[in-house]
């Protein structure tokens, strides 16, 4: 049944990403286990593609393979892994798993394979359970014979990519959008709103002209550049960043073009400026509206003409430079009060692209954190790194002013405070909200862990939706039923007086489970 049902998802013309999800929700289904995760290989740091059975905010981490021996031994083998319950290797995925409700537990049981794509390696596909003896020597031989399908799968997503790029007249296949060459600089998200900016990108990035990209501080707007130079045709020249905010006015116009030996007292010999730097490639100038009068007129000839003058120099160069500049100001406001050449303005704004801030991201706070909460664990050498349920509705729940820069201090803030609170490097660090130190306040849960008659959650306050209230309050009232029998769905179900498999629909609709 398993093999058809594999087939089925092969043959079947669907998104690359649905298809893989698809695999990975089977093969979970088979092998009755809590997770199941299809993970890429990128410059030694593997990033989740399509999960099932953990934490959304899983999809946000990436795992950098040295960190992590049981992902390293996964990698150095061509045949399948398993690991023993009692195995002395921490899991990557201890206190993740979305089936253990509220409770920061350790991974049991698991196994995993290495994928291969024409003899190189693509990644890896895990599979984790909280039952030890979950898996058997049958369920060895049986993924192995399975990852093929998971290969098959992966090669068609990307024969289908190689195709849309020819029919679109590209050399070669655009790299994917929100993924960069480094991880540090990797755009992390799958809102609509984020998959709006990066399909835009996509479409502005061959056409090599100037972008001003618009966002409140802290949105990521240099994440966004550096994604516009990797899709672009320039993509292998240099990429110069300027943050105009940090020039002085007096040092301003040295450090754009250049400046010729004794232009100024402490010019002891001929000096090229950011622009020359940029020759070929992308000049990045960030917060532009800090520009002085005097630099913007210069500034205005070289999108006119191409051409730049060093300091204290007669002469014209010529320089190729494709210009992005960002902002967070009101740029048509500085031109109403003429602080800013509006000239200029149009010269920059040939396609303005604004930048989502974070509270209209959707989930991918979740993700985000994921994501900090991965490199806090390992910069802080934790054994494992999570969000109290209660922890991650707080950080829905908050505006977050200062976007993605915010959460990020956030979470390192949370993680040194629970060093400083005696967790041990060795536990499953669970971080609630009173660390976070958020200005909001949580629907809250009257006694639901004694018992059912008891009274529920109280009335959630004014600035919680009524959906968000109700979904709180349903998870609350599941984990607390599975606490009192022991995990039991069914025990569950007939204490909270539903329906088995309605119980089930309700904790995968929660997040709590598939």
């Amino acid at each position: 049944m398993l093999q058809e049902s594999l087939l089925a998802d092969l043959l079947t013309e669907q998104p690359a990403a649905v298809r893989l999800q698809n695999l990975v929700n089977t093969l979970r289904r088979h092998f009755n286990c809590g997770a199941v995760v299809l993970l890429k290989l990128d410059n030694e740091v593997l990033q989740p593609v399509a999960i099932q059975g953990l934490v959304r905010e899983a999809l946000g981490r990436r795992f950098v393979v040295a960190q992590h021996p049981r992902l390293a031994a996964l990698l150095a083998s061509r045949s399948p892994v398993r690991f023993e319950h009692d195995s002395s290797l921490p899991d990557p995925y201890d206190g993740l798993l979305a089936e253990q409700p509220g409770n920061a537990l350790p991974v049991h049981d698991c196994m995993g394979i290495s994928l291969y794509l024409e003899n190189k390696c693509w990644g890896v596909l895990t599979l984790d359970a909280l039952q030890p003896g979950t898996f058997t020597d049958d369920s060895i031989l049986e993924l192995q014979k399975f990852s093929l399908f998971v290969e098959t799968a992966v090669r068609i997503g990307q024969l289908e990519q190689n195709v849309r790029a020819l029919r679109q007249g590209q050399q070669r296949a655009m790299p994917q959008a929100g993924a960069t060459e480094t991880n540090d600089s990797e755009i992390i998200g799958q809102s609509k709103a984020i998959e709006g900016v990066l399909k835009e990108l996509r479409v502005v990035a061959g056409a090599d002209l100037p972008v001003l990209l618009l966002g409140e501080t802290g949105v990521g707007k240099e994440l966004f550049a550096r994604e516009l130079h990797l899709l672009s045709q320039r993509s292998d020249m240099p990429l110069i960043y300027v943050n105009c905010a940090a020039l002085p006015e007096s040092l301003a116009e040295s450090e754009l073009f250049g400046h010729v030996k004794g232009a100024f007292s402490g010019a002891t010999s001929d000096r090229s400026g950011r622009f020359e730097a940029a020759h070929g490639g992308t000049l990045f100038l960030d917060e532009v509206g800090e520009l002085p009068l005097s630099i913007q007129a210069k500034l205005l000839r070289v999108l006119q003409n191409g051409e730049i003058q060093r300091l204290g120099s007669d002469k014209y160069r010529k320089v190729d430079v494709r210009l992005i500049a960002a902002t967070n100001r009101n740029l048509r406001q500085q031109v109403s009060n003429e602080t800013f050449r509006a000239d200029l303005y149009h010269r920059l704004s040939v396609y303005p692209l604004p930048i989502p801030p974070l509270r209209e991201r959707d989930d991918d706070v979740s993700i985000l954190a994921g994501h900090f909460l991965e490199l806090n664990r390992a910069r802080l050498g934790l054994r494992a790194l999570r969000l109290s349920p209660e922890a991650e509705l707080a950080i829905q729940q908050y505006q977050w002013p200062g976007n993605v820069r915010e959460l990020e201090h956030v979470i390192s803030r949370a993680a040194i405070k629970l060093l400083s609170h005696g967790v041990e490097k060795t536990d499953i660090a669970t971080i609630e909200p009173d660390m976070l130190d958020l200005d909001v306040q949580l629907p809250m849960s009257a006694s639901l862990d004694s018992d059912k008659n008891s009274g529920g959650a109280e009335l959630p306050v004014h600035n919680v939706s009524m959906k968000e209230a109700v979904s709180y309050t349903q998870r609350k009232m599941i984990e607390a039923a599975l606490s009192r029998h022991n995990n039991s769905w069914s025990q569950a179900a007939k204490d909270l007086q539903l329906d088995a498999s309605n119980l089930h629909k309700m904790a995968g609709r929660l997040g709590m489970k598939s």
